[in-house]
């Protein structure tokens, strides 16, 4: 049984590697029973942009599942004030939301954007908003604006303005890429002849911790997204692997296996110290921190097969969490600690599921062959996994009620390891 997990453990990690310096394209295969009818139209002095933020704003609304754009053309004026918005037209036309604005040029080279969200039925306007940027600041503009429309109308958090990074693999290249959470603007924070693996974000959003080849072992590393710069943070006798941010960003919970087999260890970030957190004769693997840093998840074979289990920070027993099927793996809190995403085996298929902590509920969420790597949005209302498409991995996304969901593909390359950055305040 050891074997075969660390089989297929392996098989994860080396088959999980992605995409390009191209784009990652999202196309929504599944839409919400209930969505939201809004209108965004075109800013006045829009048109001088080097891009519309408008078209981003749409997009991110649409690509939620949530909303459904109303079309806002063919209208002799534009409003672009609330006093100049002839509600009954857009009622006419079934939007239950209203987005217009204005961008006017400023003498430093800046731009005054101004954007309102207006309540058709109810004629009234929920929110405003101002903005002073440069051209270069335009497409993360759109996705704060995208957020905070997102938030008005659902209640809940945006997550348009995050980031995301995974693995792309070219041939016998691997790069670890980052891009805007729409798939825009990747970069790449590092290549190598050699597999990349287990990319997770700090807290702050700053580092990625990973796990890399380069030396012909698992080694795990930590680089600033900030200075470029990146240190050794487990490289002992054996394998490093599995890094997981602790919540206060002080720690990461590593998988070594220097001591024998595959075991969870807590390495104190700046001295590098480890502390073994599991002690067992099997495999445990993949941790994962609660929310409140109180506690972790991880994939163990110590009662027979692949299960989930959960153990407190501080040592003492472990809890198993997963019964169903013999074969769960992968585990990751939701953010708001009251459910759990993993990946579990049916009848051959690898599949997203969700399991609520107080009811110990599952639920699939895909029907997919092949998923893997679970993470989710920091506002819990999406999980990004990778999967397989006609031999090829892409990404993909499944919304926590399985009603909405994308894929995100590349023109080449294999796309695997995903993880969602946090969600971070300020301008």
């Amino acid at each position: 049984m050891k074997n075969k997990l660390v089989t297929r453990l392996m098989l994860c990690l080396l088959l999980v590697i992605p995409a390009a310096h191209a784009q990652l394209r999202i196309e929504i295969v599944g839409g919400g029973a209930a969505q939201y009818p809004i209108a965004v139209v075109q800013l006045k002095g829009e048109a001088q942009l080097p891009q519309k933020i408008t078209d981003i704003v749409a997009a991110d609304l649409y690509r939620s599942g949530l909303f459904k754009i109303v079309d806002g053309g063919g209208l002799a004026t534009v409003p672009s004030e609330p006093a100049e918005v002839q509600y009954p037209t857009w009622k006419a036309r079934s939007a239950d939301y209203l987005v217009n604005g204005s961008a006017s040029p400023m003498a430093n080279g800046y731009w005054d954007i101004r954007f309102r969200l207006l309540d058709v039925d109810k004629q009234t306007q929920l929110a405003g908003f101002a903005y002073q940027i440069t051209p270069q600041e335009l497409r993360r503009t759109a996705h704060k604006i995208a957020d905070a429309i997102y938030e008005k109308v659902t209640g809940d958090a945006g997550v348009f303005s995050t980031r995301i990074t995974y693995v792309v693999k070219n041939g016998t290249r691997f790069e670890l890429q980052v891009a805007d959470a729409d798939g825009f603007g990747a970069q790449t924070v590092l290549a190598s002849n050699e597999p990349i693996l287990s990319p997770a974000w700090s807290p702050d959003g700053t580092r990625i911790a990973y796990v890399s080849f380069e030396k012909k072992k698992p080694i795990v590393y930590m680089q600033s997204l900030v200075t470029a710069q990146r240190s050794v943070v487990a490289d002992f006798k054996g394998s490093n692997s599995a890094p997981a941010w602790s919540p206060d960003g002080k720690r990461l919970a590593v998988v070594l296996t220097k001591d024998g087999s595959s075991q969870i260890y807590l390495v104190t970030l700046g001295t590098n110290s480890a502390t073994r957190l599991t002690n067992s004769s099997a495999i445990d693997t993949e941790p994962n921190f609660s929310p409140d840093g109180q506690s972790i998840l991880f994939t163990s074979d110590r009662g027979g097969s692949a299960q989930i289990y959960r153990m407190s920070v501080n040592g003492g027993a472990p809890e198993r969490l997963t019964f169903d099927g013999s074969y769960n793996v992968s585990p990751r809190y939701a953010p708001d600690g009251k459910s759990f995403a993993f990946i579990q085996r049916n009848s051959g298929r690898f599949n997203i599921a969700l399991q609520d902590f107080a009811s110990r509920q599952a639920q699939l969420l895909t029907e997919n062959s092949m998923d893997e790597s679970p993470t989710f949005a920091p506002n819990g209302r999406i999980i990004l996994y990778a999967t397989e498409v006609r031999g090829r991995g892409i990404l993909a996304a499944v919304s926590s009620d399985g009603r909405v969901r994308q894929r995100f593909s590349a023109d080449a390359g294999d796309v695997r390891e995903p993880a969602w950055g946090p969600n971070l305040k300020g301008p």
